[in-house]
């Protein structure tokens, strides 16, 4: 699924991203309408892929099945990572904005080079992937409780040949930005969750079970969702070839190598370590999240919902700022570079803080209302919103994170943030280890998904700290001034939501956990979420006129 959550964060470098001339480079007017069709591709994405997972939950429950359809399909989004993820982002796509502006031909022959190249790098890895999906099957399983090596390894064989789509759909998506095409490459994941909810539809319509003792591979339901999730990451891939032809890049087979590759090696080898670090902290947390019961299921689930404040709001705020960092970073400019970084830093607590505390008090009432139904059953939901609400802390962290390394590859050092990344990493995985020995079974979710938010507030005060040494004053007093004021503003106006939700509730007289639980989230949301703005205005913060700007924008694109 294209929401599927790895946490292998490809981080974007933002070298050598000097935009195109001539007739490549996008008008500025066409740029405005596409962020207006990127901004609504990314609100239907996450809709759809909520949608598909609340079906997937429904119809197959939260179980040992779903955990195990969870573990395979988390393999091939990260093979691709490691092939071409960190390639793509740190080397592949900078040289090919520079093609556009050295190369007689616009970088056409560059970009079949690239095309041809990832074509044969994805291709090879699928294979040896395929040949090897027990290995890896037992690589991520272990010795886990709950885990189902040969269903695991079942699904494995159907859904990684989508490794060679998951890399040409972000290749194929990359070049057409760099011509100025945004709008397809946003919506194509949204295709890609359509063909997932049309397989559980078939799949809930196809007779029989799936047998998880013994487990058969030819069986009509395993071949329907395993086949199903990988078809939808084939067309994600292949609706983007006609605009390819319409963009003016022509496919032909092209080999050889490219000389400018060699001046950004020393780049993509610390950016595929990276990559690598997130491999292997997603091995022991999937590892460690089998040995619950419905666990790995839960933390995926909850980190989606997670994911969707920031995907809205902090991405877009990522965008805006990185290529302002860069422009500081290439001049020199430590002053203005620190003005971004802390205005940055700002923004993230003042955009995404209230929703941080929305998932806290109704992380519950949202599991329970979204995911109790069907095979799930309210255990389920419950263990999911429990996750979801003792883990929202992490999201502001998470963001500033993100921010933090953006700055250090705004200054051309790949280095230092795989150096923060080994940090996390190592922490996450000791606290992972600690969970799994004091938590009990059915709380094993809990823990891994508090395990995953504290080792991003490490993160953050490491890489704090380390931009003090590089830069010197940070304006942290501010920003931290700033971040007890959005806390402040979030936990009375969230306050006084739950206690209009429990009023309303006792009104009402309802007893059915679900109703209660919708109740809860809608009352916490309408009141919560603009109250907390409101609060924030009142307490005259400087950026929160621009953040509601932002926010209003984005409802009047909708």
């Amino acid at each position: 699924m294209s929401d599927a959550t790895t946490q292998v964060t490809t981080p974007v470098t933002g070298l050598g991203t000097t935009p195109a001339t001539g007739g490549a480079q996008p008008k500025p007017q066409s740029l405005a309408r596409a962020s207006g069709s990127m901004a609504i591709a990314t609100i239907v994405s996450r809709v759809s892929g909520l949608l598909s997972k609340l079906l997937l939950i429904t119809i197959i429950g939260s179980g040992t099945l779903n955990d195990s359809y969870q573990a395979a399909t988390t393999l091939p989004t990260m093979i691709n990572e490691l092939l071409l993820g960190g390639v793509l982002t740190s080397v592949a796509i900078p040289l090919l904005v520079r093609a556009e502006k050295e190369d007689g031909d616009g970088g056409e022959s560059y970009a079949q080079w690239l095309i041809t190249m990832s074509a044969v790098l994805l291709g090879a890895g699928t294979v040896v992937a395929v040949l090897c999906a027990p290995l890896l099957t037992g690589l991520f399983t272990g010795d886990a409780d709950q885990a189902n090596p040969a269903l695991v390894t079942a699904f494995a064989y159907l859904v990684l040949p989508g490794i060679v789509f998951y890399g040409l759909s972000a290749l194929l998506g990359a070049i057409l930005n760099t011509k100025g095409v945004f709008g397809l490459p946003t919506w194509a994941p949204v295709l890609n969750n359509v063909v997932v909810i049309l397989t559980l539809g078939v799949y809930w319509l196809v007779p029989g079970e799936i047998s998880l003792d013994p487990v058969r591979m030819g069986e009509p339901k395993l071949l329907v969702l395993g086949i199903g999730t990988m078809l939808g990451v084939a067309v994600q891939a292949t609706v983007m070839l006609p605009a390819m032809r319409r963009s003016g890049i022509r496919f032909r087979w092209r080999w050889g190598w490219d000389r400018r590759l060699a001046e950004f090696g020393g780049l993509a080898f610390w950016v595929l370590l990276y990559v690598a670090l997130g491999f292997v902290s997603m091995i022991v947390l999937t590892r460690v999240a089998l040995n619950g019961e419905g666990a790995l299921t839960a933390y995926n689930y909850q980190w989606l919902v997670a994911q969707v404040p920031y995907g809205v709001l902090g991405v877009s705020l990522l965008t805006a700022l990185m290529p302002k960092m860069s422009r500081a970073a290439a001049a020199n400019d430590v002053d203005a570079l620190v003005g971004d970084l802390s205005l940055g830093n700002r923004m993230s607590s003042i955009l995404l803080m209230p929703f941080s505390a929305l998932l806290t008090v109704s992380g519950v009432a949202i599991g329970i209302a979204v995911f109790s139904h069907g095979a799930s059953g309210l255990e389920g939901g419950e263990r999911m919103g429990a996750a979801l609400a003792l883990s929202a802390f992490g999201l502001v962290p998470y963001a500033i994170t993100l921010l933090q390394l953006r700055v250090f590859y705004a200054l051309k050092d790949a280095r230092t943030p795989t150096l923060i990344q080994a940090v996390i990493v190592a922490v996450r995985i000791a606290l992972l280890y600690v969970f799994l020995e004091i938590s009990p079974p059915d709380k094993l979710a809990v823990g891994v998904s508090i395990a995953m938010s504290l080792s991003f507030v490490v993160g953050a005060l490491v890489g704090q700290l380390w931009l003090r040494i590089r830069l010197g004053r940070l304006r942290t007093g501010y920003t931290a001034w700033t971040v007890c004021l959005t806390v402040v503003a979030s936990a009375i106006a969230f306050a006084a939501a739950t206690g209009l939700a429990w009023l309303l509730v006792r009104v009402l007289g309802l007893e059915a956990p679900v109703a209660k639980a919708w109740v809860e989230v809608v009352v916490q949301t309408a009141v919560g979420l603009p109250l907390s703005f409101a609060l924030l205005a009142l307490f005259r913060v400087p950026e929160v006129t621009p953040a509601l700007d932002k926010v209003l924008r984005l409802v009047r694109r909708r």
